[in-house]
C-alpha cells in the first residue's frame, strides 16, 4: 500500500513538470473522473431508451476538480440542435449512455472518463488533450 502511494505520488509530480505553452498536450491535465450522472432538472415527458432516436442540446467541458461542477475549460459551447440515436456509436460512448433514461425537459450533467470519450486519440487537439474526461451538460428536448 505504502509502495502505491509513493508511486502514485512520483507519477503525479512527474506529471505537473513541463513548459507554459498552451497547446493541448502542454494544458493542465484534467482529473480523471468516473462515469456520473447528475439530473439538473427531472424532465417530465418521454424517456430516452437504446434505440430511442433523440434531440438534445448540449454544452461540454474539461473536467477540472478545482472547478465548480468539475466544469474546467470549455472546449464546445454546442452548436445548436444534436440528433441521434443512442447505441449507435456516432458520438463518444459516454455521451450516448448519459441521455439514457433522461425524460424530455430534463438536464442533465455528465462526467466522461477517457475510456468512454476520446481515450489517447482526440478530434480537436488543441482544445481537448489526449486522455482527457469530458464534463456535458445535456438538455434533452425530443424523444421519437
Amino acid at each position: 500500500m505504502i509502495k502505491r502511494a509513493i508511486l502514485l505520488t512520483a507519477l503525479l509530480a512527474a506529471a505537473g513538470c513541463g513548459g507554459s505553452s498552451t497547446s493541448a498536450s502542454n494544458l493542465p491535465p484534467t482529473s480523471v473522473g468516473v462515469f456520473t450522472t447528475t439530473d439538473i432538472v427531472v424532465g417530465t415527458g418521454a424517456t430516452a431508451a437504446s434505440g430511442s432516436r433523440v434531440t438534445t442540446l448540449y454544452a461540454g467541458w474539461l473536467y477540472d476538480t478545482g472547478k465548480p461542477n468539475g466544469k474546467g475549460a470549455q472546449f464546445d459551447p454546442g452548436p445548436g440542435p444534436l440528433n441521434f440515436v443512442i447505441g449507435s456509436g456516432t458520438l463518444v460512448q459516454g455521451f450516448e449512455q448519459g441521455v439514457i433514461g433522461m425524460k424530455v425537459g430534463g438536464q442533465r450533467r455528465v462526467i466522461i472518463p477517457p475510456e468512454l470519450a476520446y481515450g489517447s486519440g482526440t478530434p480537436k487537439p488543441d482544445t481537448i488533450p489526449p486522455n482527457a474526461t469530458l464534463v456535458f451538460e445535456i438538455s434533452l428536448t425530443a424523444v421519437q
